[in-house]
């Protein structure tokens, strides 16, 4: 039921200067393979047919990686090497890009896959996040709660109180399951945080999440905001929320990026 993704891939990456003056954090290598293969990989396995990256003209890197290299794949021939064009990963699924001219943050970069998604359900995952899960990919988790609810699904990790002021914070009504109704969303919360039930980088929507966010306003300094969409969206229908199982690490933190390349290249046990 969920065939389509939009990846967001267009930001500055401030959190990971200066090396994002020339690398994109989504091109950030883990255990040889850069972070967006991960995502990519994990809406493959959970059934996605068609993404859409969307990239700014600094990050032109994410789409040659995507792409056949011509010059890499002739001198592997010509080296007798062409086992090694196994590495080259060229996704069995279509991929789309388009570019976000302007920093006008999430909300404006889902937005501008409108015209992709037409009337069907889709998936958002964030390149920032990457979630290890050994049995089920973590938007496969939500696009199976989608088929049981057939309305949007957002993917929660509960956090630390300490760092609660970092995230989109959710107020909800337990389902069972590790499931919730969205009844409030408070974007970065400074003091009393709803829960300890943060917003994280997965996400299903139905269509219905363009038309919340064609009500909103850029002001100027700031950015079209996914949580505000949210926020109308569970006003005005139903929302649900599910704690996702798997561990997340966030690249853009120094030591969630180190954790997660000592996990990656930790050897394995015969």
């Amino acid at each position: 039921m969920v065939k389509k993704a939009i990846i967001p891939a267009a930001g500055y990456g401030t959190r990971s200067l200066p090396i994002t003056k020339v690398i994109p954090k989504e091109m950030f290598p883990i255990d040889m393979k850069p972070a967006i293969h991960y995502v990519v990989e994990e809406a493959i396995e959970s059934g996605i047919e068609e993404i859409l990256i969307i990239v700014s003209r600094t990050k032109n890197l994410i789409v040659d990686y995507f792409d056949h290299s011509l010059e890499l794949e002739a001198f592997l021939e010509k080296q007798n090497k062409t086992h090694l064009l196994e590495k080259e990963f060229i996704p069995k699924v279509r991929i789309y890009y388009t570019r976000q001219s302007y920093a006008r943050g999430l909300g404006d970069a889902v937005y501008l896959g409108k015209s992709f998604v037409g009337n069907e359900p889709f998936a958002v995952l964030l390149p920032d996040d990457i979630i290890l899960n050994g049995t089920t990919p973590a938007i496969q988790q939500l696009i199976e709660e989608y088929k049981t609810y057939l309305q949007s699904v957002i993917g929660l990790n509960k956090v630390e109180d300490k760092h609660l002021h970092k995230y989109g914070v959710v107020k909800g009504e337990p389902l069972g399951n590790r499931m919730c109704k969205i009844v409030d969303i408070v974007e970065k919360p400074k003091t009393n945080p709803p829960s300890n039930l943060a917003v994280i980088g997965r996400y299903v929507f139905t269509p219905s999440i363009f038309s919340y966010l064609e009500t909103l306003t850029m002001k100027e300094g700031e950015e079209i905001q996914l949580t505000d969409a949210i926020k109308k969206m569970s006003t005005a229908e139903a929302c649900y929320g599910k704690s996702i199982e798997g561990n997340r690490f966030d690249i853009g933190s120094y030591d969630d990026y180190i954790s997660l390349i000592n996990i990656m290249n930790r050897p394995t046990k015969d």
